[in-house]
């Protein structure tokens, strides 16, 4: 099987799943930007061999290394980079090469477009929040007479929460008329409550091989636009209801031979139209494991390696990890370099360094969501959790 990974480099863990699929016995092809001799010694050791390309952004430099490698090792079997930016890309890819292992370039406007997944959630049953494609402030107006204040406005094709602003009067809609960016916006009624994640690993029937959930804070965009710190936890047991409508919103978008993480609000008061307190609401699908270490941190949760189960199911259809141990929590918490503590690091070390399972520093491509520096532990319990992110994220 050839398997062409591109940036397998970015983020930086994910040459283990370079790693994975060739214990699996697949031929693993890498296409980047980074110089072979600055690529993870264990990412070269998981590589057949690697193209590299002057830049990721010019199509027609990545479709000749493509072509480089079929010409060289025959039909490509997979292609795929698990990275949110480059979907498109890899969905074209698919498509001019006829990889049908994953999505093709039709296909993937449904991930795409976060308008466009409305129809999808009402397929599988699942709530979602009113929704407005922004044209004209007149039309907005009429929007938000129906739906109230405040309103969400986001990229309908974007990434993570970046350009992404709550309005709450009619000051801040002016000031958005005036300052977004010339790209179609979508604008959603406010839905108040935590984000819960649906974290999955499908198989080619669209079936979890192994099912993780995290809690978020309320507000990513918050957090990006105000440098903010992010901290969450994945948790020991994917709440039931939730794992039943993660089931469903894969089978309705169709999501096969896949690492996907879905959020949802966990709405914190009833709202018409959308559920009681406690109830889920479907915020959007993201078909590419969640961002920064989280793979890693479901790795810690439930004793578990996701990256081998992810080349089980590329090479197999199926899962051949057996789970190490009992389930419990992870934590992660962040800091910015340019705001202050009232703990220091050696504070940290020394109260949480038995249970610390990354200290890591955040590439900079991530910083703005994720923090600069990051904090990630083993937790018993939840409090215990919630305890470890007051600690590290208290300012001074």
């Amino acid at each position: 099987m050839n398997f062409v990974f591109i940036s397998p480099n970015f983020p930086q863990a994910y040459w283990n799943f370079c790693d994975r699929l060739k214990r699996d016995g697949v031929n693993v092809l890498g296409v980047g930007d980074c110089p072979y001799e600055a690529l993870e010694p264990g990412l070269q050791g998981a590589l057949t061999e690697y193209y590299k390309v002057d830049t990721l952004e010019n199509y027609d430099q990545v479709f000749r290394a493509v072509a480089y490698f079929a010409y060289r090792y025959g039909k490509i079997d997979w292609l795929e980079s698990n990275n949110e930016y480059w979907l498109e890309q890899d969905a074209q890819l698919r498509t001019d090469f006829h990889i049908t292992t994953g999505v093709d370039a039709k296909g993937v406007q449904a991930f795409k477009s976060k308008s466009g997944m409305k129809a999808y959630y009402a397929k599988a049953g699942v709530p979602t929040a009113r929704c407005h494609k922004v044209k004209t402030k007149a039309a907005a107006k009429k929007f938000i007479q129906e739906v109230g204040w405040p309103v969400i406005v986001k990229p309908d094709n974007g990434v993570g929460a970046s350009h992404t602003w709550k309005l709450e009067k009619e000051e801040d809609l002016d000031w958005f008329f005036r300052e977004k960016p010339d790209v179609p916006y979508v604008m959603e009624e406010f839905v108040t409550g935590a984000i819960r994640s649906y974290d999955a690993i499908l198989d080619s029937n669209c079936e979890p091989l192994i099912e993780s959930s995290a809690l978020f804070p309320p507000s990513i965009a918050d957090i990006v636009n105000d440098q903010g710190d992010l901290s969450y936890y994945v948790v020991d047991k994917v709440p039931e209801a939730l794992a039943d409508m993660g089931r469903r919103t894969a089978k309705a978008f169709g999501a096969r031979n896949r690492f996907v993480h879905f959020e949802f609000f966990e709405l914190s008061k009833a709202k018409p139209g959308l559920g009681k307190k406690g109830g889920f609401v479907g915020l959007e699908v993201n078909m590419r494991p969640a961002g920064g270490y989280t793979p890693d941190m479901i790795n810690f949760a439930h004793s578990t390696d996701v990256y081998q189960i992810w080349a089980d199911m590329v090479a197999f259809d199926e899962s051949h990890v057996t789970p190490g141990g009992p389930d419990h929590f992870c934590a992660y918490s962040s800091r910015r370099d340019a705001t202050k503590y009232v703990h220091t690091h050696e504070e940290i070390m020394e109260r949480y360094g038995e249970k610390m399972a990354l200290c890591q520093r955040m590439p900079a491509a991530l910083a703005d969501a994720m923090g600069d520096q990051t904090y990630t532990i083993h937790a018993d319990t939840e409090a215990e959790a919630k305890e470890f992110i007051r600690f590290v994220s208290k300012r001074a």
